[in-house]
């Protein structure tokens, strides 16, 4: 389970490992005064404690079935059971200078391809040098993220039918360069809305992400 990290309008969010779900849920009700209402939506599970605090997850892979009933074993079961479905996902991660892509099956990665781009910082020098060097390291980045596209365009878009869902990871301005080229729109239409914050892309980041996808993000937030 990763660390609880801080989330824009207050509070933390941290991701729970599916087959740890009902536990978390089972101590928050205990520090938090019990919990008194649940709130069910297609992507969001939203639990009120005793003492004003709020615990929402996210549904991965939704939307969620809602119960028949607002109670909350009831809820918290039904995202339970949403959560720990097998299912087999596509995974791209992209950073400028590095990407690693594959298919995870049960959080196994079943194939992948990775690769990784000289592209350079930036420079302190001014001028002509600082504008050649700029245009340079552009060329260097443009290039890496087309072999990011043919990777996935090679590797993933026609196993697309054989996978449940495509879940992104890294930098965002590389993930949105890669959305303009349309021969990956498919891949993308069918992108999780959560995307993973990882470090530079590689295979055993790539095996990390392939268990942390699987994973439910919740924000809790004092009451």
């Amino acid at each position: 389970m990763e660390k609880p990290r801080q989330v824009a309008g207050g509070g933390r969010a941290v991701e729970v490992p599916p087959d740890r779900l009902a536990g978390w849920f089972d101590r928050f009700s205990v520090r938090h005064d019990g919990i008194l209402t649940t709130e069910v939506a297609p992507r969001a599970v939203r639990a009120l404690a005793g003492d004003g605090a709020t615990a929402t997850a996210t549904v991965p892979f939704g939307p969620l079935a809602a119960p028949s009933g607002t109670f909350e074993g009831l809820v918290i079961d039904a995202l339970l059971t949403h959560a720990l479905a097998p299912r087999r996902i596509a995974l791209v991660l992209v950073r400028v200078g590095a990407h690693s892509i594959g298919v995870a099956s049960r959080g196994r990665v079943e194939l992948s391809r990775t690769d990784r781009h000289l592209v350079q910082g930036r420079s302190a020098a001014g001028g002509w040098s600082q504008q050649r060097f700029a245009r340079r390291r552009a060329g260097q980045a443009r290039h890496a993220l087309q072999d990011a596209a043919e990777d996935v365009l090679e590797v993933l878009v026609p196993r697309l039918s054989e996978v449940d869902a495509v879940v992104l990871g890294g930098d965002r301005r590389a993930l949105d360069a890669l959305r303009e080229d349309r021969r990956l729109a498919p891949l993308f239409a069918r992108a999780e809305p959560r995307v993973l914050e990882v470090g530079e892309p590689s295979r055993a980041v790539l095996d990390e992400a392939a268990v942390r996808a699987l994973s439910v993000q919740v924000t809790l937030r004092d009451g």
